[in-house]
């Protein structure tokens, strides 16, 4: 039985139900389950072999039970806590993390809502969390301006038909449930969420870029599906408000960043233990000895740690939010937080990746090694929201005061 598998039975649904469950816990089970996602990352990525059973397996460990409150069986722990596991996933494999964060936004999604009925889609579905389940995204399309939407959901009769396509479907292949949004009769955005096998619903590995490409982030066709009722949801976002939602997933790319850079880490201080050698002119006669080399895996070494601290405190901001009831100045300062650490952790996760390759001569671009992913992922990742946006809106803030914009990328 692999570790995955092992751990996946002795964290089934019946001990993540468990009161006892702790983020210590949850940490304990991640400390089994990181070895064996780390020891075939760079093979999956090259082969481009999907990580379905990583993702199951974290799920049923109970990690996106973290922030689920103890009252309805989870640990109850912090955006911090949440980060912090995150950052660890991604050191192992990025490809993983990302996929987990619609799983991880939509709990915060509920968490936040205020709406009527909330309380009782939170227990809905913070129970099937508990037994495991998996939630992807289908919300998002390419051809628009602005974050446009074009797909369709129309009242048919007691339910709803929906019809178009979604690109950027992140962990959608990896999912048991996938929410998507789409317009109604009225041009009014309107959210809902379908079981993975509702028929029409078709999903596609057809991501195509140059990083990431595990991320299970390609096209979702919407055939005419059927929604019900029931599985329309209250909108978390409003045109014109900034929601908590909005900065945790921001952050949450920031972390996936954080942990590439320390990825880059692992494979730079590996490659110079096991495959690396002196250059002929080197004072060295291991590789480890070389001045250059030790300065490089040092450069390496602080800008991960720098990416951490900064995703790190950025979570603290939010969980200030939190304490503070989502006050909107509070919620301001998250967001400008959250600007602050995505514009340092991409810069960190770039430059850390980029010097991987000081560590050894051409012997480090050998695709068996396949230490380029670093950089093509941390590129990836970063290009969500262009960097130089975020520094400018903090520049702002501290200018003018002047709040980021509430356009769902701050």
């Amino acid at each position: 039985m692999s570790t995955l598998s092992a751990v996946a039975k002795s964290a089934g649904p019946d001990s993540v139900e468990a009161s006892a469950i702790t983020v210590q816990a949850l940490n304990a089970r991640l400390d089994q389950l990181l070895p064996e996602i780390a020891a075939g990352a760079a093979q999956r990525e090259r082969d481009r072999q999907l990580p379905y059973d990583a993702v199951a397996q974290i799920a049923r460990a109970g990690l996106f039970t973290t922030r689920i409150p103890t009252r309805f069986g989870g640990a109850g722990g912090s955006v911090k806590d949440v980060i912090g596991l995150l950052v660890r996933i991604a050191s192992a494999d990025s490809n993983v993390a990302q996929a987990l964060r619609p799983g991880f936004g939509f709990v915060e999604g509920l968490l936040a809502s205020r709406a009527e009925g909330a309380e009782a889609e939170r227990e809905r579905w913070f129970e099937r969390y508990l037994q495991g389940a998996v939630v992807g995204n289908a919300g998002w399309e390419i051809g628009g301006a602005n974050g446009s939407i074009s797909a369709r959901i129309v009242r048919d009769g007691e339910h709803y038909r929906a019809t178009g396509s979604k690109y950027y479907s992140t962990g959608s292949l990896y999912a048991d449930w996938v929410s998507a949004v789409a317009l109604d009769e009225n041009e009014q955005p309107v959210s809902f969420i379908l079981p993975r096998d509702r028929k029409g619903l078709e999903l596609l590995d057809d991501f195509d870029a140059m990083g990431q490409r595990l991320t299970a982030s390609g096209t979702t066709h919407l055939h005419d599906v059927v929604v019900h009722a029931d599985e329309i949801r209250t909108r978390t976002v409003e045109e014109g408000k900034r929601t908590i939602v909005t900065p945790f997933l921001q952050l949450f790319l920031a972390s996936v960043n954080a942990g590439i850079a320390r990825n880059a880490l692992n494979d730079a201080v590996t490659f110079a233990n096991e495959h690396a050698r002196p250059i002929k002119h080197s004072t060295a006669a291991r590789s480890v000895d070389d001045p250059y080399v030790e300065l490089s895996v040092g450069d390496i070494s602080a800008r991960a740690f720098t990416a951490q601290a900064v995703v790190l405190q950025a979570a603290e901001s939010i969980d200030r939010a939190w304490a503070a009831d989502l006050d909107s100045v509070a919620v301001d300062q998250a967001a400008v937080d959250v600007a602050q650490a995505q514009y340092i952790a991409a810069e960190s996760a770039l430059k850390a990746a980029e010097l991987v390759f000081d560590v050894g001569g051409a012997s480090t671009t050998g695709r068996a090694h396949n230490l380029d992913r670093h950089w093509r992922n941390a590129r990836t990742v970063s290009n969500h929201n262009p960097r130089h946006w975020k520094a400018a809106a903090v520049g702002a803030w501290q200018l003018k005061g002047t709040p980021p914009p509430k356009s769902g990328l701050f």
